[in-house]
């Protein structure tokens, strides 16, 4: 192993340094600086005669002569089913308290794709107990779902909420049997005081149980937050692939780590793309993404559910722009339903799910799981449709008709989205309280459910009861 004094230029997380042979690019390095202290970096770019190199804990204390030794091998994961309820830092070191790692091996966190011919398409229903999710947005099993915030929204209760409520249904209906369900929880760029929640919620709910937790500060070197969610994602390979469990990673927040490549390459000097991001910016979420999927001939699986805020509430912005054109589908939180206290404020009408239908069903969930979300999206948004309406002509201009319509929008959100971030619902529940909404409606109206289903679901002192109430 040869080591070199030859650092030429330092800026910004970024060490410049001159060799006499290739080095890899990637390739973990150590610094050592004239303290006495290490410092591990990797090679971000090599060339004839100079290296660029990143490191990971900062700059701080490196000089002209510091000493840098190449390893001659990527950054590698160390994993084992043991890392069950621990807690890492960015880095992937225990910040718990807890023994050292004990890996069953070391696995490259840059990770291989999943081969096309190789992939099972997703069509397995997770439960995740919210029903603006469950029931109108289904996520199955090898899905990437991301979650669309905007600044000051409680993204991060709707997380947590999804990880302590998250089970594959028809596993635990087998006792056990079968695979087992652990989630990946990835935080980058985080504050210390949402840290303290987000531990604080595990470990009072047990969710820590059967979760291995990433977390990578707001003051943690920009450096650092790229390499969290790769570790994060190699994690859940190794658990999915080898141990056989079906995993949720959840990443939060997308945007520090999207503004972390952008800091990156402003310190590389690379020529900006659009809003002074990458231009490799796509490919980079792509190969972060792309890591969800199952593999036939594997129990297991990786679903994914990305979180990012998003810059201004734009849905044009690049981080969301290009999420949307890799993800299947997004869930939208709302500023207007979070002023009005509903609890998610998740806004159905532009959230989507596009492999929702296959993991829906007979079989999957319920047989009216299907027809009941296309009436009550139908309804909801004819009823969003009449709210500016009645802002011009107002309420009393409208037919009794229209009046049921926009009833049900206000108890759509009220009864159906709103159920606070403790509530825990099955997608039974979920499609009760959907048919307890429908029923208000005249059968007539229902013309997106097949008529048997009608007739076996449709509540009719229901109907009668708001028309009495409407009387009065």
């Amino acid at each position: 192993m040869k080591e070199y004094q030859t650092i030429t230029e330092i800026s910004g997380p970024l060490v410049f340094a001159e060799v006499d042979e290739p080095v890899g690019y990637d390739e973990i390095v150590e610094i050592e600086t004239p303290q006495g202290d290490t410092l591990r970096g990797q090679v971000l770019e090599s060339s004839e005669g100079i290296v660029s190199i990143q490191v990971f804990e900062g700059t701080g204390g490196i000089d002209r002569n510091a000493s840098v030794r190449f390893l001659g091998e990527t950054m590698k994961m160390p994993v084992t089913e043991d890392l069950l309820g621990r807690v890492l830092d960015g880095s992937g070191n225990p910040i718990d308290g807890g023994p050292e790692i004990v890996p069953d091996e070391r696995r490259d966190i840059v990770g291989e794709a999943i081969n096309p011919f190789s992939r099972e398409y997703p069509e397995e229903f997770i439960q995740t107990g919210v029903s603006a999710i469950d029931g109108m947005n289904t996520l199955v099993r090898g899905q990437k779902l991301p979650i669309f915030s905007g600044s000051g929204l409680p993204h991060n209760e709707l997380a947590l909420q999804i990880a302590r409520q998250a089970t594959v249904p028809e596993e635990e209906e087998g006792e056990g049997e079968g695979s087992e369900f652990a989630v990946i929880f990835g935080a980058m760029g985080i504050t210390a005081e949402e840290a303290n929640e987000f531990m604080d919620d595990f470990e009072r709910t047990g969710a820590l149980e059967r979760s291995v937790v990433f977390m990578n500060l707001a003051d943690d070197p920009a450096v650092e937050r790229q390499v969290t969610p790769r570790l994060a994602l190699t994690t859940a390979e190794y658990l999915a692939f080898e141990e056989d469990y079906h995993v949720l990673v959840i990443l939060t927040d997308m945007t520090n780590y999207c503004e972390a490549l952008r800091e990156i390459g402003a310190a590389r000097e690379e020529v900006p793309g659009r809003r002074g991001y990458p231009g490799y910016m796509y490919t980079d979420l792509a190969q972060l993404y792309e890591r969800a999927g199952r593999i036939e001939g594997k129990e297991g699986s990786v679903t994914q559910i990305p979180i990012l805020t998003m810059p201004g509430d734009d849905d044009t912005h690049p981080i969301p722009d290009l999420t949307g054109y890799i993800t299947e589908g997004q869930i939208m939180m709302d500023r207007d339903l979070n002023s009005q206290g509903i609890e998610p404020p998740i806004n159905v009408l532009p959230s989507l799910s596009r492999l929702m239908d296959d993991g829906i069903g007979e079989g999957l969930t319920r047989e009216d799981h299907g027809d009941v979300s296309d009436q009550m999206y139908a309804a909801y948004a004819e009823g969003e449709d009449l709210r500016d309406l009645v802002n011009i002509v107002g309420r009393e201009a409208l037919s009794e008709r229209d009046n049921k319509f926009l009833d049900f929008a206000d108890r759509f959100e009220t009864e159906f989205v709103q159920q606070g971030y403790d509530t825990n619902r099955s997608i039974d529940e979920t499609l009760e309280v959907g048919w307890d909404l429908l029923s208000a409606l005249p059968k007539t109206e229902l013309n997106r459910i097949d008529e048997d289903l009608i007739e076996e679901h449709y509540r009719e002192e229901e109907g009668e009861a708001v028309e009495a109430t409407a009387d009065d």
